[in-house]
């Protein structure tokens, strides 16, 4: 049993763990312009940062839940930074989440407004509608359902990206020479400290979600493999799709979805069904944010549960439909990335001082024998 692994199991944990991070940000583009392509080619390396990085906290996240198998999910904190920052990161994730989804409202109602032309409130409205039905019927249904649509999100947006570098090889040329002519939202002075505050962002999204998942692996390998794939998978995905947008930086700088602009320089077909696809990936980010407070205030599938489901998503459409999307993205994902850093030197000091222990037993056991 210790060694046990389901590949099926392996390839649903990646698939949740790239659905997750695949939200309205990454999806309309927004999350790539502001963190990566904003720095020109110093972005490439802050891709390369970020893949180490989610390497190493997706692992630590998803084994740590299969061993502490935690009452809930949010422990995780406690286990990391201790009884009182550890209550601190609790209740601070929990805000930073709810305002993930409130975002992800707002880039559902952006990108049906910028592709269809309607009001946003339709978009909106929509996702608040699907994510609330889908976070009633509970965790298990949550992995199964966005398990299966994040690596298609992933390899279509791999797609979106190649198509867009090979259609403006010549731009990826003169990225560099055009950016600091352009009037680009930046997530942070340079490009380090952009893609530490992206890992930190996505590390109070991740924790509680991959812990209370990796509880349900058969093994630690199951659970390290799934979330080493989904590191790789979303890097990968990350890197294609800020080439392509590099290539056409001019054209897309201004733009609220730029996904969709690239999507409609190769055919108005090609921007409808990715359209669709943004429309996907917000889904699969909205509901276990949405799932993650409810969750944490309530235990699931009862009536408490489900009528604090209805008013958050209710709360949340209300808002989102009130604050221009990428101002939200800038806004709520910066402040709090910084904030995830903490989290991520915690960790760090866990995972070294967890080495040495073993280490000193280790010693003592060889001197023993």
């Amino acid at each position: 049993m210790e060694n046990k692994i389901s590949y099926k199991n392996v390839i649903q944990f990646a698939g949740a763990f790239i659905a997750f991070l695949i939200g309205s940000g990454f999806a309309t583009g927004q999350e790539v312009l502001q963190y990566f392509c904003a720095y020109g080619y110093k972005g490439i390396a802050g891709i390369a940062v970020i893949f180490l990085l989610f390497l190493y906290v997706g692992i630590d996240f998803i084994t740590v839940g299969q061993r502490e198998k935690f009452e809930k999910g949010s422990d995780i904190y406690k286990y990391y930074c201790g009884k009182y920052l550890g209550s601190f990161f609790d209740y601070f994730s929990i805000l930073f989440i709810y305002m993930s989804f409130v975002v992800m409202i707002a880039g559902a109602g952006a990108t049906i407004a910028e592709q269809y032309g309607l009001a946003n409130s339709v978009g909106g409205i929509l996702m608040g509608v699907l994510a609330t039905v889908t976070v009633l019927l509970g965790l298990g249904k949550i992995v199964d359902v966005i398990g299966k649509i994040g690596p298609v999100i992933v390899v279509l947006s791999i797609g979106l990206g190649a198509s867009a570098l090979m259609a403006n090889p010549t731009g990826l040329a003169e990225a560099n020479i055009i950016i600091p002519t352009l009037d680009i939202m930046q997530a942070s002075t340079n490009w380090f400290f952009a893609a530490g505050s992206y890992v930190g962002f996505c590390m109070l999204w991740l924790a509680a979600f991959m812990a209370a998942m990796g509880a349900t692996a058969n093994s630690k390998k199951e659970a390290a493999y799934g979330a080493a794939g989904g590191a790789i998978g979303f890097s990968l995905a990350v890197l294609v799709l800020a080439l392509g947008m590099l290539a056409n930086i001019e054209e897309i700088a201004s733009t609220m979805v730029p996904t969709l602009y690239l999507a409609r320089s190769i055919h108005p077909v090609i921007a409808t069904l990715f359209s669709i696809i943004v429309v996907a990936g917000i889904y699969t980010t909205s509901v276990p944010l949405l799932w993650s407070v409810s969750a944490r205030f309530t235990v699931e599938k009862t009536s408490s549960f489900r009528i604090l489901t209805v008013v958050l998503a209710l709360i949340g459409v209300f808002v989102g439909l009130r604050v221009p999307f990428n101002k939200l993205v800038n806004i709520v994902y910066v402040i709090n990335g910084y904030v995830g850093i903490v989290l991520l030197a915690a960790m760090l000091l866990k995972t070294f001082s967890r080495k040495k222990k073993s280490a000193t037993s280790s010693e003592n056991v060889e001197q023993a024998v």
